[in-house]
């Protein structure tokens, strides 16, 4: 009968451990039934020239241009470096980028064993009808026991000091993937740090080269204004020996009046474009100290052969949009590392007693060792659809990188050779102002011999002052053209 017995026993142990193995391989194949991750990391192939007219294609890498060498202005540099110590969005961004590192520092320590320090003490009161309860009293009569073994029954203690310790095991990645996404969002806030450095210097030197654009035309208007001055003597003298009328005398007044009123608004532009270049340096107010001219930026560059994929790569924005592509591709992975089973390790080792007196004794030394395997089943829905967001993030990040590359192909593109354009529009501007200042001599010589009317002298003026104005607008133009290559290029290093 006893075998019979037994015989089932096994029978039914047997089966319980094929159903556990059963339950546990459904479980495993389950769990590791998981969707493949996006492999999309690299953008379309870059042509070879940026233009099919330049020289040929070439290996060499590209050098960060030096902003204090490209622009060539100290007073200007000035700027940048107070620009670069007081800006708020660029203290911002160092903010941040701090941020970013601690996100990385936790990601690395989520690999390894936490270790904790527990001291833990309780005090219970069992009832009388309870298995607890029961138990401690049928303890206390035990004569296996000595008195130190004894459990107080009012109120039963539980005294722990030790160190308790967990670890999961990266597998599949999980941990080791949001580690990589931390430390690729850690580099693309840095170039974020760059590209805003590099937007920062281009808005100062707009600003700066505006104002000295402003100072100029301000220069120009009050030597026009001393040209109206001495033509409105001479109409006003012939007007009273009756060579003139009074419509003459009029109309250059009416002249003077607007340039003078053209002048007041030109004061009123220099005055809000200094206070906009004070906010961007972070100061309340005061005068911005400049040049009295545009001085020429360092455009060797464009007489160089390089690599269209090493100076594309090397600019902020593109390297922030591939640090954030590679970062989502390490999200998407980590996603899908939830769908494989978390293996957990742990275990703790210290005094564990329910008298503080024998706290500290050799017999109350305690210690566990524990494993755990966990596969998801009934959340997998939920699995599911944060691995799909995240392998559609991955998605939006790459076409970002590839509008981000494409972008800065042509943009780059475009500016190689507009310096150029601007050096031969100059130089005819420059000869047409020369041309306009015989002009206005000659109309006064011929106003004064009875050639000429008064009309042609205010004609000849009046296209001199605009030819004039042109031309610092074109050369704050050719300025505002070499930042935006300064900007295309990918900034400079100070």
């Amino acid at each position: 009968m006893k075998n019979i017995l037994n015989q089932y026993k096994n029978t039914d142990v047997i089966r319980t451990t094929k159903s556990a193995v059963i339950i546990t391989g459904i479980l495993l194949l389950t769990a590791c039934a998981a969707p493949k991750v996006s492999t999309k990391l690299d953008a379309a192939k870059l042509p070879e020239n940026f233009d099919a007219q330049r020289k040929e294609a070439s290996s060499e890498t590209f050098i960060p241009l030096k902003t204090e060498t490209f622009f060539k202005d100290s007073k200007l540099e000035a700027l940048l470096k107070k620009a670069i110590a007081k800006n708020p969005d660029y203290l911002i961004m160092q903010e941040r980028i701090l941020i970013a590192n601690s996100h990385l520092k936790v990601a690395k320590l989520a690999l390894l064993p936490s270790l904790d320090l527990v001291a833990d003490a309780s005090g219970t009161h069992f009832g009388k009808y309870t298995m607890e309860g029961v138990g401690n009293f049928d303890t206390n009569f035990s004569q296996n026991i000595t008195d130190k073994q004894k459990i107080n029954e009012n109120i039963s203690p539980n005294f722990f000091l030790g160190a308790k310790v967990s670890w999961e095991a990266d597998i599949w990645g999980k941990l080791s993937n949001r580690k990589k996404a931390a430390q690729q969002r850690f580099f693309a806030s840095q170039q974020g740090m760059r590209l805003l450095q590099t937007r920062l210097l281009g808005d100062i030197a707009d600003l700066y080269f505006k104002l000295i654009a402003l100072d100029k035309q301000a220069s120009i208007y009050n030597k026009n204004l001393k040209t109206q001055e001495r033509a409105l003597d001479i109409v006003s003298a012939q007007r009273s020996v009756g060579k003139a009328t009074e419509l003459a005398v009029q109309q250059f007044n009416a002249q003077n009046n607007n340039i003078h009123a053209e002048a007041s608004e030109l004061n009123l532009s220099i005055d809000q474009t200094e206070k906009a270049l004070l906010t961007l340096l972070g100061e309340y107010g005061g005068k911005i100290d400049r040049s009295n001219d545009f001085l020429a930026g360092h455009l060797e560059v464009l007489n160089q052969k390089i690599s269209v994929d090493s100076i594309i790569h090397k600019r902020p924005d593109v390297s922030e949009a591939y640090f954030e592509l590679l970062a989502s591709n390490a999200d998407a992975k980590s996603a899908r590392a939830a769908f494989f089973p978390t293996v957990n390790l742990g275990g703790y080792a210290g005094f564990n007693s329910f008298s503080f007196n024998t706290l500290f004794d050799a017999g109350s030394f305690a210690w566990q060792l524990l494993g755990g395997l966990t596969a998801p089943v009934f959340n997998k829905g939920q699995i599911k659809q944060e691995f799909y967001v995240s392998n559609r993030r991955q998605e939006i990040s790459f076409l970002q990188y590839q509008n981000t590359v494409t972008t800065a192909f042509n943009e780059l593109s475009a500016l190689l050779h507009r310096n150029e354009a601007f050096e031969d529009v100059l130089k005819y501007k420059l000869k047409e102002i020369d041309h306009l200042e015989i002009a206005v001599n000659v109309s006064n010589d011929l106003y004064l011999s009875g050639y000429a009317n008064y009309l042609e002298i205010i004609n000849a003026q009046k296209n001199k002052l605009q030819a004039e104005l042109d031309f610092v607008d074109i050369q704050l133009r050719n300025a505002n053209s070499q930042v935006l290559l300064y900007k295309a290029l990918g900034g400079g290093i100070n």
